[in-house]
């Protein structure tokens, strides 16, 4: 399970870098998400692990790491706060530019 785990998370890490290195905005904005989603499963997969409690659990009577769950709450607030501002700087520069294309937007450069 730990191997699959660790695949998952290199994958989804490496999806998200091929995507924010594209040209366009858009996907930059989603191989961001990717990642940030890439972090909070390797967040969860860290917390599993320490033997002291498990970060998820389906044994009756077992709890589970507080901690792992508040970090990854954490992450997704401040990440979809993130995702929202720079959707709406997507939104104005496709309104004013008429691109996301990276390389089109010449009222960029200084």
């Amino acid at each position: 399970m730990e191997l699959l785990t660790a695949l998952a998370i290199g994958a989804l890490f490496a999806i998200g870098m091929f995507q924010i290195l594209r040209r366009n905005i858009i996907r930059s904005v989603i191989g961001l998400i990717i990642i940030g989603n890439a972090i909070n499963l390797f967040l969860l997969s860290t917390g599993a692990y320490d033997a002291l409690g498990p970060a998820y659990s389906t044994v009756p009577g077992t709890r589970s790491g507080a901690l792992p769950q508040a970090l990854i709450l954490t992450a997704i607030v401040i990440s979809m706060g993130s995702v929202a501002f720079v959707l709406s700087m997507l939104y104005i520069i496709s309104a004013r530019y008429g691109t996301s294309d990276m390389d089109e937007l010449d009222g960029l450069k200084h």
